[in-house]
């Protein structure tokens, strides 16, 4: 073979190798750059939407450039239904539902009923700071991500030195007629709360988890001494009447008529902000034992598709940075401790924290625990 032949050689050999090279690498950037998108179903008012599309997305989507979030929502939960309907059906043929992580009421009712993945299955290590209690009331199938709890509301003017206890409350009230108020449970969540939150009391703890977790009829009897208790407060009360709904015990307080009222962390953190109620109200939580709370869940399908990305949005969720947006776009209560939020956080919320998230009754019987405050209490 002369020289000419084994140059040409040479150089188609060279251009192959490369050819082959230039296609390895080509593969291998087309690999780096591939995009997996998971998909979000969330449900409520428009201040859930704009707290995923213009906050929490974006900032994942920032620091995770090869995953993309898909945000269906639905106001008001009108597809709520149907969403359960098609998740249900997908989970038990084990396909895809569309859907991969839900923001929605109906996530208690998927959980419960075996329809989404073991929150001990997940690989989120953030989900280690949540309340280990609020998973108690999902069967261990879903995650809290943010809360909002019964706080006491007092106008300091009028109120210097709050009550501190269930105990110190009753005796202020006692103290001074017509100054108190909470709306009737069946209007609402804080007076729902109150009024359970002094039935409690009278409980022995291995019940109260029962009525917690599940439908025990047989023994609301215990409900009895708190519910002869609460009827004796009807003389105290602003006018022996019960507001209808949590906004109306707002309005009193907001107008200086009463005092003192249960009412709800985030929508009372939203009137201060607003200016319906005025500066002089304070928000305090109580102890022995501490008004209710809940938690807002999410929820992954088990027959989700892409797991590993979801929980890596779920762990950029509770992260102090995105539950500082929660609150403050939500006014809602974090769902990892304080003391892992910043600073101005923590004095935010620094007479609010004990025990704030506490559970309440199992559905069923918060319905009959209503219908017995109506009978017995007003």
């Amino acid at each position: 073979m002369n020289r000419k032949h084994l140059g040409a050689i040479i150089v188609l050999a060279l251009a192959v190798v490369l050819a082959s090279l230039a296609a390895t690498s080509k593969a291998a950037t087309k690999r780096q750059a591939k995009t997996d998108t998971i998909v979000l179903y969330a449900s409520g008012d428009v201040n859930v939407q704009s707290l995923w599309q213009q906050y929490i997305i974006p900032g994942f989507e920032k620091k995770n450039k090869n995953i993309k979030v898909k945000f269906i929502f639905s106001e008001h939960g009108v597809q709520d239904t149907t969403t359960l309907a098609r998740i249900g059906a997908a989970v038990k043929q084990r396909k895809w539902p569309g859907i991969d992580l839900v923001d929605a009421g109906l996530v208690t009712t998927l959980a419960t009923d075996g329809l989404t993945q073991p929150v001990t299955k997940a690989t989120a290590p953030n989900i280690k700071n949540v309340d280990q209690k609020l998973l108690t009331p999902v069967k261990g199938a879903a995650i809290p991500y943010r809360g909002s709890s019964v706080v006491l509301a007092y106008d300091s003017k009028n109120v210097p030195t709050p009550p501190k206890s269930l105990g110190a409350l009753l005796a202020w009230i006692k103290a001074h007629p017509g100054k108190f108020t909470y709306n009737s449970p069946n209007s609402g969540g804080s007076g729902y709360s109150f009024a359970e939150t002094v039935v409690d009391s009278f409980i022995p703890a291995n019940v109260l988890k029962q009525m917690q977790t599940g439908y025990f009829p047989n023994l609301e009897s215990n409900w009895k001494q708190g519910l002869d208790l609460l009827h004796s407060l009807n003389q105290y009360v602003y006018q022996g009447v019960y507001p209808n709904g949590n906004a109306a015990v707002l309005d009193l307080l907001g107008k200086g008529q009463i005092w003192v009222a249960p009412v709800w962390s985030d929508q009372s953190l939203t009137a201060l902000k607003t200016g319906q109620l005025p500066p002089s109200v304070h928000l305090t939580q109580i102890a022995n034992p501490s008004f209710t709370g809940g938690a807002a869940y999410l929820g992954v399908p088990k027959s989700a598709k892409h797991k590993v990305d979801v929980y890596k949005f779920v762990d950029y969720v509770l992260s102090p940075a995105a539950q500082t947006q929660i609150i403050n776009v939500m006014s809602g209560f974090p769902a990892i401790p304080l003391k892992l939020m910043p600073k101005a956080i923590q004095n935010k919320f620094a007479d609010v924290s004990a025990n704030s998230l506490r559970p309440t009754y199992a559905q069923k019987q918060q319905s009959d625990f209503k219908a017995q405050w109506q009978q017995t209490v007003p």
